[in-house]
């Protein structure tokens, strides 16, 4: 019998597909993930939108735009629409924490046209010349007045617009309630990790990104999320170090291992809790009483993107109201553009994940831009993937 080195297991295939169909990686990596690339005939023709389109518009703006984004976080169908109507294909680069997109935009050569920043890095990329102002005039789509000020003013720096939003949300967890005494969801940052030195054991996830994993860890001796004081952070460090022989894994792509049911608990975004849920009504999503994130995130510029033209037309693309309302409907993340809002479903506009009650939304913190660049959580975070 010959070893065929290139086999992919069934569950190891849905996981891609599954990736996939959510935005969070590319179609030459799923097809060389899967090994489907010798089959891609076939697999066009039961997959409409899996292979790339012929670029009918190359002349205008360009036969591609690369999006540097947010696992889980798009409607695919969204760039096959884009892609037919441009010539231009979106080629999307998935990353999970916004340290490693400063760093490979330091580094230089990124390649990107578009990228996702949190609201509070866009000062960063602004004091270090890393992002271009926008030029509202291309980007039509693009209604300031809609916008809710709260998720939108952090675009804005010394008079100038840098980046638009995209959508909002908050940082929580989720947990495979099947797994709990009675059924029954936790409720705190100290419930998440003392249970997972104990009874989840081997099945909690935390995000590969310092500002969550650091931040939530500080919620469990009521610190602020945004903490850089040293004592705090030495007690946040003690802690995780102590859970670090507990985890399944450190990975802000929390989904495969969730739905598998590898992972029992693990930190998330709002988005990922609503997918899950929507999918797994036993998986729910919880914001912890002591508090945590709430964050909006952005459509920007990286400074010489090198199909401008493609980014600006992505961009005004992703901002249609009848677009941006099908990306809501697919990733479960809230947008502050209330004509979007508008659109969707009642029961969404009123679902409690998207929009949570106000006594827990009260306890939330929006990121500080010092905890993007602190050298002591840097190190702390380090440490901790290391021990």
């Amino acid at each position: 019998m010959s070893n065929n080195n290139n086999y992919i297991s069934k569950q190891k295939f849905m996981e891609e597909l599954y990736r996939y169909k959510k935005g969070s990686v590319t179609r030459r990596h799923f097809m060389n993930v899967t090994g489907l690339g010798a089959a891609s005939a076939v697999m066009g023709a039961a997959m409409p939108g899996l292979l790339p389109r012929p670029a009918f518009a190359a002349g205008d703006i360009g036969d591609r735009v690369i999006l540097a984004t947010w696992p889980n976080y798009h409607d695919p169908a969204n760039f096959d629409a884009f892609s037919e109507a441009t010539g231009a294909r979106v080629q999307v680069n998935v990353f999970g924490s916004n340290e490693e997109m400063l760093a490979k935009l330091q580094a230089g050569g990124s390649g990107w046209d578009v990228y996702v920043p949190t609201n509070y890095t866009i000062t960063t990329y602004v004091d270090l010349d890393l992002i271009e102002p926008l030029d509202t005039s291309r980007l039509p789509n693009y209604n300031a007045p809609s916008y809710d000020p709260r998720y939108a003013e952090a675009g804005s720096v010394g008079g100038k617009l840098y980046a638009v939003p995209k959508n909002w949300g908050s940082t929580g967890f989720v947990v495979n309630t099947k797994h709990t005494d009675g059924g029954q969801p936790l409720t705190t940052w100290k419930e998440f990790w003392d249970i997972t030195m104990n009874q989840f054991s081997g099945r909690t996830t935390v995000h590969d990104y310092q500002l969550t994993t650091i931040g939530n860890a500080l919620k469990y001796f009521g610190y602020s999320f945004n903490s850089i004081d040293e004592k705090e952070l030495a007690d946040a460090e003690q802690l995780l170090l102590d859970v670090k022989p507990h985890l399944f894994a450190i990975s802000s792509d929390i989904q495969p291992s969730m739905r598998s049911g590898d992972s029992w608990l693990a930190m998330a975004w709002s988005g990922d809790g609503k997918q899950l849920n929507t999918d797994m009504p036993e998986i729910a999503y919880v914001l912890g009483a002591e508090g945590g994130e709430l964050w909006s995130d952005y459509y920007a510029i990286p400074k010489g993107a090198p199909h401008m033209d493609a980014a600006y037309a992505l961009i005004n693309f992703m901002l249609d109201p009848a677009v941006n309302t099908k990306e809501v409907l697919a990733h479960g993340y809230p947008t502050a553009d209330a004509t979007t809002t508008a659109m969707l479903p009642v029961a969404l506009q009123n679902d409690p994940i998207l929009y949570p009650a106000q006594d827990l939304l009260d306890a939330l913190e929006f990121g500080a831009a010092a905890t993007l660049t602190d050298p002591n959580r840097a190190e702390l975070m380090a440490r901790f993937k290391s021990a």
